[in-house]
This record gives structure tokens, C-alpha cells and sequence, in this order.
């Protein structure tokens, strides 16, 4: 058994009875959340979905990172199947009183993902030129999507001290979310997932360049960081 199924209390909601049908890990995962306008968020997600708000809020969150290890259950590591690059711009929602996450876009360098997810799911998958590199613990992050002309350019690193989100704060509301919703024709789809309770350090970001960003980065975000989570991708449900 994976050690993060031995860490349950902190889920919202038990474990769907399905078993899971993929698992990967996330690495050097940047969080940036920044608040927006709720009627500005309001117009842009199905009327089928309730957004969620923290004290009246509406939050954006942008988030870069490096998927690896990713294989289905039961399958060993396929070669140039485990590890992509990923972008997603997603908000906060609830559906039958379960809250969850919607994504507005992401972009991936990984042609199999992007089409059998973007299939799979419904959710908007793009392709995007990527890159990524460390140096002495600094990140640089890189996404053009030529298609959509959203281009985005990113310097980070996570701090020093690692801390669990606490249940009612922000961080928590945010971090703290284990599915997703989406639509495909007139059906909402829920998307499980699980992972141990998060674990994060405040980070620090320089945004270079933000082309399909900047209405999010007139602000300065909250910004979040974690090095390494292993995630497990639970079968789409239809809720509707």
C-alpha cells in the first residue's frame, strides 16, 4: 500500500469506492493564487456549478509544475509516457454541496496527454512549448501557447520552512481540494483524486512575462510551493 493511503482524516470526503486508474507525481509544484472579482469568475464557469468563495472572495489560482512517474494501475513506466510539463489556470466551485476545482485551461508539452485527457475529461488541454530548469534551488518555468497566444515566463523557489495548511485559513481552503469538475454536452463529470494532506512553504515568484495572465497579476499573489506529492487520479464520475 502507498503511504499516502494510510492519511485519510483529512479529506473532506471519503475515497470514492472505484479504485484509482492512474497515479504520478507532482514536483517543484508553484502555486499562485491571486482574489478576483466574483461576477467576473461567475460568467466564465457552467451555470451548472456553484462558485465557491472564502469571505465573499473569488480566487484564481496559476499553477506550474513537473509531472513524473505517471502510469496506470497495475501498468509499469511506459518510456516517454511518465513526464510532461504542466500549466493550469483554475478557480474554486461547488457542486451538490461538494467543493471542488474547475479548470479553466491547461497547457501541457505532451501530445498523448493533452489529446486523451483533453478527450477523456472534457477540460480544455492545450499543447505548449516548455521548459524548465533549476539552478541552485531557483526554478525557471516557461509555457508558449501559440494557439491561444498565452504565453507565460516564471522564476521561483520555495522557502525554508514546511508547514501543513490549517483547517478554516485560506492556504487550506485553497490547497486543500480533491476533485474536479467538469462539463462534456449537457452531463457534469466529478473527478476524484488523493494525496497525503498538503505540505508547503511560502514561495517567492517573479512573474517575467504573463500574456494571458495579466488580469490575475495586477496584484501580488499568494504564492505557495511543494517540492514533491504523489497524486492518485480516481475514474470520472457523471453527477448529472
Amino acid at each position: 500500500m502507498y503511504k499516502e493511503f494510510l492519511e485519510l482524516d483529512h479529506r473532506p470526503f471519503p475515497l470514492p469506492s472505484k479504485p484509482w486508474i492512474m497515479t504520478q507525481v507532482w514536483r517543484d509544484m508553484l502555486f499562485m493564487h491571486w482574489p478576483v472579482d466574483a461576477a467576473f469568475v461567475r460568467n466564465r464557469i457552467p451555470e451548472d456549478l456553484e462558485l465557491d468563495l472564502f469571505n465573499d472572495q473569488a480566487w484564481i489560482s496559476v499553477i506550474p509544475f513537473r509531472a513524473t512517474n505517471t502510469r496506470g494501475r497495475f501498468l509499469p513506466l511506459i518510456p516517454f509516457m511518465t513526464a510532461y510539463l504542466e500549466l493550469n489556470i483554475r478557480t474554486y466551485v461547488v457542486y451538490q454541496g461538494v467543493p471542488g476545482i474547475y479548470f479553466f485551461r491547461i497547457d501541457a508539452n505532451h501530445l498523448p496527454t493533452v489529446v486523451g485527457a483533453r478527450a477523456y475529461t472534457g477540460i480544455p488541454y492545450c499543447m505548449a512549448d516548455m521548459t524548465f530548469l533549476c539552478e541552485n534551488n531557483k526554478y525557471f518555468f516557461s509555457s508558449l501557447n501559440k494557439k491561444e497566444r498565452r504565453e507565460v515566463k516564471l522564476a521561483y523557489q520555495g522557502e525554508d520552512v514546511l508547514y501543513e495548511v490549517e483547517p478554516g485559513t485560506l492556504d487550506h481552503w485553497l490547497l486543500e481540494r480533491y476533485c474536479m469538475y467538469s462539463i462534456k454536452g449537457k452531463h457534469v463529470y466529478r473527478g476524484d483524486i488523493h494525496h497525503d494532506k498538503w505540505k508547503v512553504t511560502n514561495g517567492q515568484v517573479e512573474v517575467i512575462t504573463g500574456k494571458g495572465i495579466s488580469l490575475f497579476s495586477k496584484t501580488k499573489p499568494i504564492v505557495h510551493f511543494s517540492r514533491r506529492r504523489r497524486a492518485f487520479t480516481y475514474p470520472l464520475e457523471k453527477v448529472k
